[in-house]
């Protein structure tokens, strides 16, 4: 008896420790608020912290923002949430997928979004007036996987890089839904390489940049499920690199 009654028990609370760990979901929704660029073009800005320059105010149709905690000292940048208003009177059921490109907080928000993403949560053109008006509302906000069809992840070489003293580089495009935390540049010759500091934002810089073709390492993380990938590109930076050139990595990731 007192076996049954002590394997009954075990029972229990496994279904229990189950239900509790079934309450934490990656896709639930965060309840917190969002205001918009008061004083913005349609779109977002192109002097944005994470210094995606102009690609950073028209990237994803414009559907951008910026963000306070979850700018996370630049490594948020370039991250995808879908952000939807709660008013049932106002918004849409789905919302809108916006991209962080900048920081910034405003009365407690969590995002700052362009007036093009603000408006795409509103139900009608109407309705997204009227949620114009408010200027800050209540929202509810999840992680989700950016998706850029028919792209390839891009190294864009920053105009304050002099080549071969100092390179500075953003990257565009980068699908799913990891944050990319570390770069390493290498040698293509000896594949000697070299960690990169990230100076602010999305800007990853080196003073000593190699000579010669380059090769990235991209360290894909996704802190939830405590997964780390390097991802190489399969495209090389040419050894003559120009200040304000896009190169085509020629690889895309779509977790």
């Amino acid at each position: 008896m007192a076996l049954y009654l002590f394997c009954l028990l075990l029972a229990i609370t496994f279904i229990f420790m189950q239900t509790l760990a079934d309450t934490s979901c990656t896709d639930c929704f965060i309840h917190s608020r969002a205001a918009y660029y008061p004083n913005s073009e349609e779109h977002g800005t192109d002097i944005g912290a994470c210094g995606f320059g102009s690609f950073g105010a028209t990237v994803n149709g414009g559907d951008v923002s910026a963000a306070s905690s979850l700018y996370r000292n630049g490594v948020g940048c370039g991250a995808c949430y879908q952000v939807r208003c709660t008013n049932s009177v106002y918004c849409s059921e789905n919302g809108v997928t916006a991209v962080i490109t900048d920081q910034g907080s405003s009365d407690n928000t969590d995002f700052i979004l362009s007036k093009h993403a603000f408006s795409r949560m509103a139900q009608t053109t109407d309705a997204a007036a009227s949620l114009l008006a408010l200027g800050v509302v209540d929202i509810e906000y999840r992680r989700v996987a950016c998706s850029y069809p028919d792209k390839n992840i891009t190294i864009k070489i920053d105009e304050s890089s002099n080549n071969p003293y100092y390179l500075a580089f953003v990257i565009w495009y980068q699908q799913g839904r990891r944050d990319i935390t570390a770069v390493q540049l290498c040698e293509t010759q000896n594949f000697v390489c070299q960690l990169l500091d990230r100076s602010h934002g999305a800007v990853w810089t080196t003073t000593s940049p190699p000579s010669g073709p380059l090769s990235l390492r991209m360290l894909f993380s996704d802190e939830e499920e405590g997964e780390e990938t390097w991802v190489v590109p399969v495209n090389n930076i040419p050894g003559d690199w120009k200040a304000g050139e896009t190169y085509d990595s020629g690889v895309q990731v779509n977790q």
